[in-house]
Protein backbone atom coordinates (compact mmCIF):
# COMPACT_ATOMS: atom_id res chain seq x y z
CA UNK A 1 0.00 0.00 0.00
CA UNK A 2 1.24 3.98 -0.89
CA UNK A 3 2.51 5.29 2.27
CA UNK A 4 1.47 7.88 3.92
CA UNK A 5 1.69 11.37 1.81
CA UNK A 6 3.34 14.50 4.32
CA UNK A 7 0.59 16.68 4.89
CA UNK A 8 1.63 20.40 4.58
CA UNK A 9 -0.84 22.98 7.05
CA UNK A 10 -0.41 26.18 5.36
CA UNK A 11 -0.59 26.26 1.18
CA UNK A 12 3.13 27.55 -0.43
CA UNK A 13 3.40 28.98 -2.92
CA UNK A 14 3.93 26.14 -5.79
CA UNK A 15 0.15 24.83 -4.71
CA UNK A 16 -1.36 28.47 -5.24
CA UNK A 17 0.54 28.39 -8.36
CA UNK A 18 -1.20 25.00 -9.27
CA UNK A 19 -4.66 26.14 -7.95
CA UNK A 20 -4.43 28.91 -10.31
CA UNK A 21 -3.71 27.05 -12.95
CA UNK A 22 -6.73 24.78 -12.07
CA UNK A 23 -8.99 27.60 -11.26
CA UNK A 24 -8.17 28.98 -15.10
CA UNK A 25 -8.67 25.63 -16.39
CA UNK A 26 -11.73 24.59 -14.77
CA UNK A 27 -13.20 28.39 -15.08
CA UNK A 28 -12.80 27.44 -18.99
CA UNK A 29 -14.20 23.85 -18.87
CA UNK A 30 -17.65 24.79 -18.41
CA UNK A 31 -17.68 27.28 -21.80
CA UNK A 32 -16.25 24.33 -22.87
CA UNK A 33 -18.95 21.67 -21.70
CA UNK A 34 -21.98 23.96 -22.69
CA UNK A 35 -20.05 24.91 -26.60
CA UNK A 36 -19.84 20.79 -26.91
CA UNK A 37 -24.06 20.29 -26.50
CA UNK A 38 -24.57 21.80 -29.71
CA UNK A 39 -23.23 18.94 -31.16
CA UNK A 40 -22.82 16.34 -28.48
CA UNK A 41 -25.55 15.19 -25.90
CA UNK A 42 -24.55 15.75 -22.60
CA UNK A 43 -24.37 12.67 -20.57
CA UNK A 44 -22.64 11.20 -24.01
CA UNK A 45 -20.06 13.73 -23.92
CA UNK A 46 -19.26 13.31 -19.99
CA UNK A 47 -19.39 9.92 -20.08
CA UNK A 48 -16.84 10.02 -23.25
CA UNK A 49 -14.62 12.19 -21.95
CA UNK A 50 -14.18 10.40 -18.22
CA UNK A 51 -13.26 7.21 -20.65
CA UNK A 52 -10.40 8.92 -22.64
CA UNK A 53 -9.02 10.30 -19.82
CA UNK A 54 -9.06 6.81 -17.64
CA UNK A 55 -6.61 5.19 -20.33
CA UNK A 56 -4.99 8.18 -20.34
CA UNK A 57 -4.13 7.94 -16.15
CA UNK A 58 -3.83 4.48 -17.00
CA UNK A 59 -1.34 4.52 -19.70
CA UNK A 60 0.62 7.46 -17.62
CA UNK A 61 0.63 5.15 -14.48
CA UNK A 62 2.00 2.22 -16.60
CA UNK A 63 4.81 4.33 -18.13
CA UNK A 64 5.74 6.07 -14.43
CA UNK A 65 5.75 2.17 -13.04
CA UNK A 66 2.90 3.06 -10.64
CA UNK A 67 0.78 0.22 -9.23
CA UNK A 68 -3.05 0.71 -10.01
CA UNK A 69 -4.10 -3.07 -9.44
CA UNK A 70 -3.28 -4.40 -5.99
CA UNK A 71 -5.59 -4.59 -3.28
CA UNK A 72 -4.72 -1.87 -0.69
CA UNK A 73 -8.39 -1.36 0.93
CA UNK A 74 -9.27 1.70 -1.35
CA UNK A 75 -12.31 -0.59 -3.71
CA UNK A 76 -15.32 0.61 -1.43
CA UNK A 77 -13.92 4.44 -1.78
CA UNK A 78 -12.99 3.99 -5.15
CA UNK A 79 -16.46 2.80 -5.97
CA UNK A 80 -18.64 4.75 -4.40
CA UNK A 81 -15.83 8.35 -5.88
CA UNK A 82 -16.95 6.93 -8.86
CA UNK A 83 -20.33 6.81 -8.49
CA UNK A 84 -20.62 10.11 -7.06
CA UNK A 85 -17.93 12.03 -9.29
CA UNK A 86 -20.59 10.81 -12.03
CA UNK A 87 -23.20 11.84 -10.49
CA UNK A 88 -21.87 15.22 -10.18
CA UNK A 89 -20.75 15.52 -13.75
CA UNK A 90 -24.62 14.45 -15.02
CA UNK A 91 -25.69 17.34 -12.75
CA UNK A 92 -23.31 19.32 -14.73
CA UNK A 93 -23.98 18.50 -18.73
CA UNK A 94 -27.53 18.17 -18.12
CA UNK A 95 -27.76 21.64 -16.17
CA UNK A 96 -25.71 23.66 -18.79
CA UNK A 97 -28.59 23.02 -21.47
CA UNK A 98 -31.19 25.38 -19.09
CA UNK A 99 -28.73 27.74 -17.29
CA UNK A 100 -25.08 29.82 -18.90
CA UNK A 101 -22.30 28.65 -18.24
CA UNK A 102 -20.58 31.48 -15.97
CA UNK A 103 -23.81 30.65 -13.72
CA UNK A 104 -23.24 26.75 -13.51
CA UNK A 105 -19.23 28.04 -12.71
CA UNK A 106 -20.55 30.12 -9.77
CA UNK A 107 -22.93 27.59 -8.15
CA UNK A 108 -20.23 24.40 -8.09
CA UNK A 109 -18.51 26.44 -6.00
CA UNK A 110 -20.32 26.18 -3.07
CA UNK A 111 -18.19 23.03 -2.87
CA UNK A 112 -16.00 24.86 -0.48
CA UNK A 113 -18.32 25.48 1.91
CA UNK A 114 -20.26 21.69 2.61
CA UNK A 115 -16.09 20.76 2.37
CA UNK A 116 -15.56 23.04 5.21
CA UNK A 117 -18.64 21.75 7.24
CA UNK A 118 -17.53 18.20 6.76
CA UNK A 119 -13.76 17.93 7.37
CA UNK A 120 -13.31 18.36 11.02
CA UNK A 121 -15.40 15.13 11.32
CA UNK A 122 -12.87 13.49 9.20
CA UNK A 123 -9.62 15.36 10.53
CA UNK A 124 -9.96 18.01 13.76
CA UNK A 125 -6.65 19.55 12.30
CA UNK A 126 -8.64 21.40 9.69
CA UNK A 127 -10.89 22.77 11.55
CA UNK A 128 -11.44 26.59 10.57
CA UNK A 129 -11.48 29.43 12.82
CA UNK A 130 -13.91 32.43 13.05
CA UNK A 131 -12.22 34.72 10.39
CA UNK A 132 -12.37 31.48 8.21
CA UNK A 133 -15.69 30.08 9.09
CA UNK A 134 -17.25 34.73 8.26
CA UNK A 135 -14.96 33.68 4.74
CA UNK A 136 -17.28 30.96 3.90
CA UNK A 137 -20.26 32.15 4.98
CA UNK A 138 -19.75 35.55 3.26
CA UNK A 139 -18.92 32.76 0.07
CA UNK A 140 -22.28 31.09 0.70
CA UNK A 141 -24.10 33.91 0.48
CA UNK A 142 -23.06 35.05 -2.40
CA UNK A 143 -24.03 32.36 -3.86
CA UNK A 144 -27.02 32.45 -2.97
CA UNK A 145 -28.08 35.71 -3.38
CA UNK A 146 -26.81 34.91 -7.29
CA UNK A 147 -28.91 31.64 -7.32
CA UNK A 148 -32.08 33.96 -6.50
CA UNK A 149 -31.35 35.48 -9.81
CA UNK A 150 -32.65 32.93 -11.48
CA UNK A 151 -36.41 32.82 -10.69
CA UNK A 152 -36.79 36.16 -11.65
CA UNK A 153 -38.82 36.56 -15.33
CA UNK A 154 -35.92 39.12 -16.91
CA UNK A 155 -33.65 35.79 -17.71
CA UNK A 156 -34.62 34.73 -20.59
CA UNK A 157 -34.36 31.15 -19.60
CA UNK A 158 -37.90 29.78 -18.15
CA UNK A 159 -36.15 26.65 -16.89
CA UNK A 160 -32.86 28.45 -15.29
CA UNK A 161 -33.63 27.77 -12.15
CA UNK A 162 -33.50 23.83 -12.94
CA UNK A 163 -29.83 24.36 -14.02
CA UNK A 164 -29.07 26.37 -11.50
CA UNK A 165 -30.50 23.78 -8.86
CA UNK A 166 -28.50 21.26 -10.63
CA UNK A 167 -25.33 23.47 -10.33
CA UNK A 168 -25.69 23.62 -6.87
CA UNK A 169 -26.49 19.83 -6.61
CA UNK A 170 -23.05 19.11 -8.30
CA UNK A 171 -21.32 20.93 -5.92
CA UNK A 172 -23.02 19.06 -2.88
CA UNK A 173 -21.60 15.99 -4.83
CA UNK A 174 -18.64 17.48 -5.73
CA UNK A 175 -17.47 17.62 -1.68
CA UNK A 176 -18.56 14.56 -0.87
CA UNK A 177 -15.76 13.76 -3.93
CA UNK A 178 -13.30 15.07 -1.77
CA UNK A 179 -14.92 13.97 1.95
CA UNK A 180 -14.88 10.60 0.38
CA UNK A 181 -11.40 10.45 -1.08
CA UNK A 182 -10.03 12.12 2.89
CA UNK A 183 -12.36 9.77 4.67
CA UNK A 184 -11.32 6.36 3.31
CA UNK A 185 -8.41 4.21 2.08
CA UNK A 186 -7.97 7.02 -1.15
CA UNK A 187 -6.48 9.24 1.40
CA UNK A 188 -3.38 7.26 0.95
CA UNK A 189 -3.33 6.05 -2.21
CA UNK A 190 -1.73 7.52 -5.51
CA UNK A 191 -3.37 10.14 -6.98
CA UNK A 192 -3.31 8.12 -10.47
CA UNK A 193 -5.13 5.49 -8.71
CA UNK A 194 -8.03 7.62 -6.70
CA UNK A 195 -8.32 9.33 -10.01
CA UNK A 196 -8.65 6.22 -12.13
CA UNK A 197 -11.17 5.04 -9.86
CA UNK A 198 -13.28 8.37 -10.55
CA UNK A 199 -13.16 8.16 -14.06
CA UNK A 200 -13.29 4.67 -15.07
CA UNK A 201 -16.41 4.03 -12.78
CA UNK A 202 -18.32 7.28 -13.90
CA UNK A 203 -17.07 7.13 -17.87
CA UNK A 204 -18.97 3.58 -17.86
CA UNK A 205 -21.74 5.11 -15.19
CA UNK A 206 -22.60 7.92 -17.77
CA UNK A 207 -21.94 5.85 -20.67
CA UNK A 208 -24.45 3.39 -19.79
CA UNK A 209 -27.14 6.34 -18.57
CA UNK A 210 -26.53 8.23 -22.19
CA UNK A 211 -27.68 4.50 -23.66
CA UNK A 212 -30.50 4.01 -21.48
CA UNK A 213 -32.14 7.53 -22.28
CA UNK A 214 -31.91 6.96 -25.40
CA UNK A 215 -29.36 9.99 -26.49
CA UNK A 216 -27.56 9.01 -29.58
CA UNK A 217 -24.18 10.46 -31.21
CA UNK A 218 -23.57 12.35 -33.78
CA UNK A 219 -23.06 11.04 -37.15
CA UNK A 220 -20.55 13.49 -38.01
CA UNK A 221 -17.75 14.73 -35.85
CA UNK A 222 -16.70 18.06 -36.85
CA UNK A 223 -12.99 19.37 -35.95
CA UNK A 224 -14.91 21.45 -33.46
CA UNK A 225 -16.54 18.77 -31.45
CA UNK A 226 -13.22 17.00 -31.56
CA UNK A 227 -11.29 20.12 -30.20
CA UNK A 228 -13.85 20.74 -26.92
CA UNK A 229 -13.36 16.74 -26.32
CA UNK A 230 -9.64 16.99 -26.30
CA UNK A 231 -9.62 19.69 -24.23
CA UNK A 232 -11.91 18.66 -21.82
CA UNK A 233 -10.35 14.60 -21.89
CA UNK A 234 -6.74 15.64 -21.67
CA UNK A 235 -6.49 18.81 -20.47
CA UNK A 236 -9.31 18.43 -18.00
CA UNK A 237 -10.22 15.31 -16.91
CA UNK A 238 -6.87 14.11 -16.99
CA UNK A 239 -4.01 16.87 -15.86
CA UNK A 240 -5.85 19.12 -13.95
CA UNK A 241 -7.95 16.43 -11.92
CA UNK A 242 -4.44 14.51 -11.59
CA UNK A 243 -3.12 17.94 -10.27
CA UNK A 244 -5.90 17.95 -7.95
CA UNK A 245 -6.09 14.98 -6.42
CA UNK A 246 -2.21 14.79 -6.16
CA UNK A 247 -2.72 18.20 -4.05
CA UNK A 248 -5.33 16.79 -1.95
CA UNK A 249 -2.59 14.18 -0.60
CA UNK A 250 -0.50 17.00 0.59
CA UNK A 251 -2.81 20.18 1.20
CA UNK A 252 -5.45 20.68 3.69
CA UNK A 253 -8.60 20.05 1.78
CA UNK A 254 -10.53 22.73 3.39
CA UNK A 255 -7.73 25.66 2.47
CA UNK A 256 -8.28 24.12 -1.34
CA UNK A 257 -11.14 23.98 -1.89
CA UNK A 258 -11.53 27.61 -0.11
CA UNK A 259 -8.97 28.65 -2.82
CA UNK A 260 -11.29 27.14 -5.47
CA UNK A 261 -13.59 29.79 -5.19
CA UNK A 262 -11.82 31.67 -7.68
CA UNK A 263 -12.39 29.67 -10.55
CA UNK A 264 -15.92 31.71 -11.13
CA UNK A 265 -13.98 35.02 -12.23
CA UNK A 266 -12.47 32.88 -14.68
CA UNK A 267 -15.64 31.43 -15.77
CA UNK A 268 -17.59 34.37 -16.02
CA UNK A 269 -15.18 36.13 -18.02
CA UNK A 270 -14.79 32.71 -20.46
CA UNK A 271 -18.51 32.21 -21.13
CA UNK A 272 -18.82 36.53 -21.76
CA UNK A 273 -15.59 36.40 -23.95
CA UNK A 274 -16.10 32.98 -26.02
CA UNK A 275 -20.03 32.74 -25.53
CA UNK A 276 -21.15 36.22 -25.72
CA UNK A 277 -23.14 35.42 -22.19
CA UNK A 278 -24.02 38.61 -20.36
CA UNK A 279 -22.86 39.60 -16.86
CA UNK A 280 -25.71 41.07 -14.67
CA UNK A 281 -24.25 43.79 -11.81
CA UNK A 282 -25.75 40.87 -9.30
CA UNK A 283 -23.53 38.16 -10.62
CA UNK A 284 -20.78 40.30 -10.76
CA UNK A 285 -20.74 41.17 -6.90
CA UNK A 286 -21.31 37.98 -5.87
CA UNK A 287 -18.20 37.29 -7.70
CA UNK A 288 -16.69 40.04 -5.63
CA UNK A 289 -18.19 38.43 -2.24
CA UNK A 290 -16.67 35.16 -3.35
CA UNK A 291 -13.34 36.59 -3.97
CA UNK A 292 -13.64 38.38 -0.30
CA UNK A 293 -14.24 35.12 0.65
CA UNK A 294 -11.63 32.97 -0.16
CA UNK A 295 -8.88 35.85 0.76
CA UNK A 296 -10.49 35.93 4.32
CA UNK A 297 -10.29 31.62 4.52
CA UNK A 298 -6.54 31.86 3.28
CA UNK A 299 -5.34 34.95 5.00
CA UNK A 300 -2.28 33.57 7.42
CA UNK A 301 -2.67 34.76 10.47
Amino acid sequence: MTSSPTRKTELDRLAVVCLLLCCLLWGLNQVAAKAGLKEMTPLWQAGLRSLGAALLVWLWASVRGIKLWQRDGTLRGGLLAGLIFGAEFACIFIGLQYTSASRMVVFLYLSPFVVALGMPFIARSERLNLRQTGGLLLAFAAVAWAFAEGFGQSSGQPLQWLGDALGVLAAVLWAGTTLTIRASRLASASAEKTLLYQLGVSGLGLCAAAWAMGESLPQVWSLRLTGLLFFQTVIISFASYLLWFWMIRHYPATRLAAFTLATPLFGLLAGALLLGEPITLRLGIALLALAAGVALVNRRT
